[in-house]
């Protein structure tokens, strides 16, 4: 597995506000705590170091529990013990993985562990998946692409993802025998999921937690309350909205006066301003998962997407109310993977991933633009007629005031020739180069189908299948700490 890496200014493809926390801004030192450096972590360890012997007793009891239930040994950890942390990534419940990123989150935060525990050598480390399974937008992830192909589960259950039952599971039309195991062993979807990543992650020490459980709920339950009963986070997180918007940045999330759900047995139904509930069938919404996450973990950061990150800064003023540490964010690993072929054939083009990240229609201008021996702009011509027009329209003016109007008409007519002019200059030049016009729409569809990003279309089945070292070789070459765009070839 060959890579280069790419800095993100030099795509224009991240957001304004992920590059500048990343540079750690001033104006945005306000919404957040330590910044995304190993030497910060230091810091933040202490910061942790008094999370409850309480609550990490209930946590390893949960979690043992969850995986006995799989027939399977969690990792050799010991979350009880006062010197081992998490760092933490987390992702809705995708079948057969969903799409790349997803690979890359928990191949992210394993390898921040591993740096973690080389750097600081007197405390433990341990990455965690926590599993979505309280969600119920089963539409963003009850398919995926692989192979040229969606494959789709189509259910009637509704409710927590995690909750649904495997008994209307499709029979995939390819085989694999991790996936196969994971839908036939598994009596939820949280359990096979749980199976399949332990064998793809476990021993990395990976740790999967499925945080829909009545213990560590009750955990949570007095911040819980404070939402539902006083409406505490709502004006919290609008007023650091309003502070992000004003310096110009995009938010992802808004507040409600509750944030929470109620879990029944078959549905997740948003709780109003006066409901009552059982505080431990409550779900957090995504306003206050990461709070969840963070009262229930002895965790030191997380790893996320670009909205994930965005939207965990609009949050640091209810950490601060309930007097939890906010952890240390960092964006995953980012990449694109080409095939040897595509990689030369790219290369042949003169294409590079900056040019495969344009849009379509920029991509074809800039390209035959770059190769062409011809002039297909009128710019030069429109420049010196610019004089010649002002000087008539003058002269009209001075002969008879009503003529200006019929002289820059008919500037406006020659002007508009020559745009006209120039748009079948410049498709005469694409047919002259059409062969090589339709390559690069070609590796262009091919490394962004449908026009999305790769890593947020295509399975990673799609290159484990030649590759079987595919995830071990990610493993090999994602650095969590080097923020910059990977380019692979296989």
């Amino acid at each position: 597995m060959d890579h280069k890496t790419h800095s993100f200014a030099s795509l224009n493809a991240f957001s304004t506000l992920l590059t500048d926390y990343l540079a750690e801004k001033p104006a945005l030192k306000a919404f957040y705590n330590n910044g995304p450096r190993l030497e910060n972590f230091k810091d933040q360890i202490a910061s942790k170091s008094t999370f409850p012997a309480t609550s990490r007793a209930v946590l390893q009891t949960v979690l043992s529990e969850q995986y006995a239930a799989i027939g399977a040994e969690m990792p050799a950890i010991d979350l009880r013990d006062e010197n081992t942390f998490t760092v933490t990534t987390g992702h809705q419940l995708n079948i057969y993985t969903g799409p790349l990123y997803v690979i890359y989150k928990l191949v992210s935060t394993i390898n921040l562990a591993h740096a973690l525990q080389k750097a600081y050598p007197a405390q433990r480390f341990v990455p965690v998946y926590w599993m979505a399974t309280e969600d119920h937008d089963f539409e963003e992830i009850n398919h995926f692409f692989a192979f040229g192909s969606k494959y789709e589960w189509n259910t009637s259950q509704k409710g927590a993802v995690g909750r649904f039952n495997l008994s209307d599971f499709p029979k995939i039309p390819f085989r694999n025998e991790i996936f196969d195991k994971a839908y036939s062993e598994g009596k939820t979807l949280s359990e096979a999921v749980r199976i399949y990543m332990h064998v793809l992650f476990g021993a990395e020490g990976l740790v999967c937690l499925d945080a829909d459980d009545a213990r560590l709920k009750s955990i949570f339950a007095p911040i819980m309350e404070a939402d539902l009963k006083q409406q505490v986070h709502e004006p919290i997180v609008r007023a650091t909205t309003e502070k992000l918007e004003a310096l110009g940045y995009k938010t992802q999330v808004s507040a409600r006066p509750v944030n929470l759900f109620e879990l029944t047995e078959n549905d997740r139904v948003r709780l109003e301003t006066g409901d009552s509930v059982d505080i431990t069938q409550a779900s957090p919404n995504v306003i206050l998962r990461p709070l969840y996450q963070e009262v229930i973990l002895p965790n030191l950061a997380y790893i996320g997407g670009p909205a994930e990150v965005a939207y965990w800064l609009q949050l640091k003023g209810i950490f601060d109310l309930h007097q939890v540490p906010y952890p240390i964010l960092l964006p995953r690993n980012f990449a694109i993977v080409k095939t040897q072929k595509q990689a030369e054939k790219a290369e042949k083009l003169g294409l590079s991933l900056a040019d495969l990240f344009k849009n379509k229609l920029a991509l074809r201008r800039d390209f035959v633009a770059g190769r062409t021996t011809h002039q297909l702009d009128t710019a030069g011509e429109t420049q010196a007629l610019q004089p010649i027009l002002a000087e008539l329209a003058a002269r009209a003016k001075a002969i008879d005031p009503t003529l200006e109007a019929s002289v820059l008409a008919e500037q406006a007519r020659w002007l508009k020739g020559l745009e006209r002019l120039a748009k079948k200059l410049k498709r005469a030049e694409e047919r002259n180069q059409g062969d090589e016009v339709r390559q690069v729409l070609a590796l262009k569809e091919a490394l962004f189908p449908t026009g999305e990003w790769q890593e947020r279309h295509t399975n990673f089945l799609e290159f484990a299948s030649d590759h079987p070292d595919f995830i071990h070789d990610l493993l090999q070459t994602f650095d969590p700490l080097h923020f910059e765009f990977y380019e692979i070839t296989l």
